[in-house]
């Protein structure tokens, strides 16, 4: 017998549960349709086990250095099996805590593969959603007002370096490694390459990272990818930047794998024990029945309105599968505004230079906003000021005063244009700037916001005082 609701949501990750949250606030009766579990790519595949690897490492490194706090440790040890167990424990306490905000918000959840039927017996317009049930009974008809595909994303592979599970490696793979390799080849110098390149050092492994553009991170201001690939070969980081990885030139044996690279113009052959591909995530649009619809896919993800409505006014998307920044933090917002809008509420568009962007490597980065040179490309006259944490008493005592903080500023209206941090905790600080940015801050605001002292986020207020030549600690 069919069902009837409200709303249906194609996926259970950041995206999907907080949208299905947000319906249920509103007293839309909703459903979710997961393939897997609940938590979606986040918290099963990508950000929380990740992160909860990279801090680990963070510990690791801490003790190993630890006589530099006048703690004597011996016998230090890594434990692999220990830190997989800890990250397990992680998620697994997630995935109960987003169980019980589905029965909390009477969220029914079918735990199968759903896809959108055509017009049909059940509704004349597409939008059914049959779902294979993952325990073999027989298919569930669910009829909604509304659909909200949230499907997300899996890791892009290089034609001829197809992930093999054991050589080659996506993230996926690496998250469920039980022994380290001794050493290992990441190509792709972007956000979860640099990560794992990150963590995987700290952990004493030989990490070489082969980039194809001339900087890791690209689209990060310049000083700060500047500073970290500093930092990262001071951690004995291999990175290769301009490198054209050759994929047919790709060799496996029983002692590791590998691959040759055109470097601007001269071939380098790197080999390590194994190679994890990270260059990129393509959305998930495949077998859910996009055919049967008007919807339109656009270089391989399905376009939208600025409240993500598809060409089928009543069939929404979010998350990973519509491309953009492809963030937990923007899925989440992005799902909140979709469902608003199917409310009549009138929600505000997300505004991307609003969007905090992070990296958990160590050290951290994080932003939000123009880059010096975007500013400059769209004509701005900027003032810049920065300032370092060597000069922040907090970073002192942590024993981590590596990178800084940067403000951009218009120079004719004063107002914020983007803030760029590298540095300790930097992730967790860029959400005064996020606030900054939402409320259309000046630098002359910020610093008149009174940071505690001593507090790493005394960094925000000097870069701010920084960029009209007024900082107190430089």
């Amino acid at each position: 017998m069919a069902k009837e609701y409200d709303l249906v949501i194609l996926g259970g990750g950041p995206g999907g549960y907080v949208a299905a949250i947000r319906a249920s606030q509103l007293g839309l009766k909703t459903a979710i349709v997961e393939k897997q579990k609940l938590g979606g790519t986040c918290l099963h595949k990508g950000c929380i086990p990740s992160k909860s690897l990279l801090r680990s490492a963070e510990v690791y490194q801490q003790t190993l250095h630890s006589s530099d706090y006048g703690i004597i440790a011996n016998e230090i040890a890594l434990d692999f099996s220990k830190v997989q167990a800890r990250k397990n424990g992680i998620v697994t306490s997630l995935y109960k805590g987003i169980q019980h905000l589905m029965k909390k918000g009477k969220i029914d959840v079918y735990e199968g593969i759903g896809r959108i039927l055509g017009p049909s017996i059940f509704s004349p317009m597409p939008g059914t959603i049959s779902v294979e049930m993952n325990d073999g009974s027989e298919n569930e008809m669910l009829i909604p007002k509304n659909v909200i595909v949230a499907t997300g994303s899996r890791p892009q592979s290089l034609p001829g370096l197809e992930i093999d599970g054991t050589q080659i490696i996506s993230s996926d793979e690496a998250l469920e490694l039980e022994n380290l390799p001794e050493s290992i080849i990441i190509i792709g110098g972007g956000v979860i390459g640099i990560e794992w390149a990150s963590m995987l050092s700290d952990f004493g492994v030989e990490v070489t990272v082969l980039e194809y553009a001339s900087t890791v991170l690209p689209m990060e201001d310049q000083e700060i990818t500047k500073e970290l690939q500093r930092l990262l070969k001071k951690k004995k980081v291999q990175i290769v930047t301009n490198a054209k990885v050759l994929a047919e030139t790709c060799e496996r044996s029983n002692h590791g794998v590998s691959i040759t690279a055109d470097v601007k113009g001269e071939k380098r052959t790197f080999t390590a024990n194994q190679l994890l591909v990270s260059v990129g995530r393509k959305a998930n649009v495949e077998g859910i029945g996009i055919e049967n619809t008007e919807i339109v896919l656009r270089n391989g993800v399905i376009e939208t309105n600025a409240f993500y409505q598809t060409k089928e006014s009543h069939i929404y998307a979010i998350g990973d599968c519509v491309g953009g920044l492809q963030l937990a933090h923007v899925a989440s917002h992005e799902g909140i505004i979709a469902v608003d809008h199917i409310a009549n509420l009138q929600p505000y568009a997300l505004n991307p230079l609003q969007v905090p962007k992070c990296v958990y490597s160590s050290p951290e980065v994080a932003s939000i906003g123009l880059t010096e040179a975007d500013a400059k490309e769209k004509g701005y006259n900027i003032k810049v000021g920065k300032f370092s944490f060597k000069g922040i008493g907090k970073a002192m005592v942590l024993g981590d005063s590596n990178g800084f903080v940067k403000i951009i500023a218009d120079q004719d209206s004063d107002d914020i244009l983007g803030i760029h941090m590298i540095g300790p905790h930097v992730t967790d600080l860029i959400s005064e700037a996020g606030i900054a940015k939402v409320l259309d801050a000046t630098p002359w605001e910020i610093s008149h916001t009174i940071h505690p002292h001593p507090s790493l986020s005394e960094a925000i207020g000097e870069a701010a005082l920084a960029v009209d030549g007024r900082a107190l600690h430089s």
